[in-house]
């Protein structure tokens, strides 16, 4: 009966180095991101506004009171790229967004 403190600590020891590397692939992931978007690519650009999609979705559900700094670059690259949201107000282009534009 007292193996399973025993196991408990085992199955805690194999489970650390999970928790590690899944961090570290976060972090290159973010990095990775970071320089792509920056790129100046249509790819990059196309990623970053996929990205924002949470973000969109957030300002849409407060009437446009929350800004992130990633909405921002998505709503940039949508005025400047897309005519049809040229003149639309940032409400709309965050609908967009979250329409997968």
């Amino acid at each position: 009966m007292n193996r399973l403190p025993s196991v408990a600590a085992l199955a805690l020891l194999c489970a650390a180095p999970a928790f590690a590397s899944s961090f570290a692939g976060t972090t290159a992931g973010a990095s990775s991101a970071g320089t792509s978007a920056s790129s100046g690519s249509t790819s990059g650009d196309d990623k970053l506004v996929h990205e924002a999609r949470e973000d969109a979705a957030g300002f849409v559900a407060s009437d446009g009171r929350l800004r992130s700094a990633r909405l921002e670059a998505a709503l940039r690259v949508l005025r400047e790229r897309e005519p049809a949201l040229r003149q639309a107000d940032d409400m709309t282009r965050a609908r967009a967004i979250l329409a997968g534009r």
